[in-house]
């Protein structure tokens, strides 16, 4: 059940870029730094010719014109639009793998590149989805693409219309919802196995009150240094990882 798509877009980089070829998305176009030729490029080339990949060989001025990263490292690939998943989508993947479902949940990241470490993060914990909002919320960029190292290609990534109504039709479905917040409980001291979904709030304002209202728990990441919070991605990962420990713990 998939559902809206972006339109066409670029990735840009070596390692997203032959990730995207591997995972079997649709390579419209490649542009390549000429006179380039070194192992990962014709890795990628050879890739590209597997998949009877339009191949242009362009000057260095032309990849900067074309890139929105400004770290396009002589390759950018054209690629079909995006498709995004639905929530059932992610569920279905957690069956699939016979495992607990464990959702990441975005309360307006804004900025691309954390999408983009956030969902690689998730997919290296083991995560069955991300969910973001439709409103007020950075998109599959380049950008984007580019700071997932590739695993967007691998992990569904769902829109809604509201996070707080995907949350309460999700607690339906037998989920129960922690969210990170600096005044909530030590996350050691909660019990973070089961079906679970994660909720990282916005950079700035963190999760809002709404959604947070709708958690069952919050979380706090005890802190040692001088400043008060974490980076959004980061906050993800520790607290990401802190329910891999418990999960594998429980696992024993």
């Amino acid at each position: 059940m998939r559902e809206e798509t972006e339109g066409l877009t670029r990735i840009e980089g070596r390692n997203p870029v032959l990730e995207a070829f591997r995972s079997g998305k649709t390579v419209d176009k490649l542009f390549v730094l000429e006179g380039c030729k070194d192992g990962p490029l014709l890795t990628i080339l050879r890739e590209a010719k597997k998949q009877n990949t339009i191949v242009n060989f362009v000057k260095k001025e032309r990849l900067n014109q074309l890139s929105e990263t400004g770290a396009h490292q002589g390759v950018i690939a054209q690629v079909a639009a995006y498709t995004y998943a639905t929530p059932e989508d992610i569920l279905e993947n957690a069956a699939k793998r016979g495992e607990d479902p464990f959702i990441i949940l975005l309360d307006g990241i804004e900025d691309p590149h954390n999408l983009g470490a956030i969902i690689r993060t998730a997919s290296q914990a083991g995560a069955h989805g991300v969910i973001i909002p439709k409103h007020r919320s950075a998109g599959l960029t380049a950008a984007a693409v580019k700071a997932s190292a590739g695993a967007v290609n691998y992990l569904p990534v769902a829109k809604v219309a509201n996070i707080g109504a995907a949350i309460e039709e999700l607690k339906e479905k037998g989920l129960w919802f922690v969210c990170a917040d600096m005044g909530g409980t030590r996350m050691y001291d909660l019990a973070l196995t089961g079906p679970v979904g994660l909720v990282i709030g916005n950079e700035g304002n963190g999760v809002s009150r709404l959604v947070k209202e709708k958690c069952d728990f919050i979380a706090s990441i005890p802190m040692r240094g001088d400043i008060d919070s974490l980076n959004a991605s980061a906050a993800c990962a520790v607290l990401a990882y802190e329910i891999v420990r418990q999960r594998l713990f429980k696992g024993k």
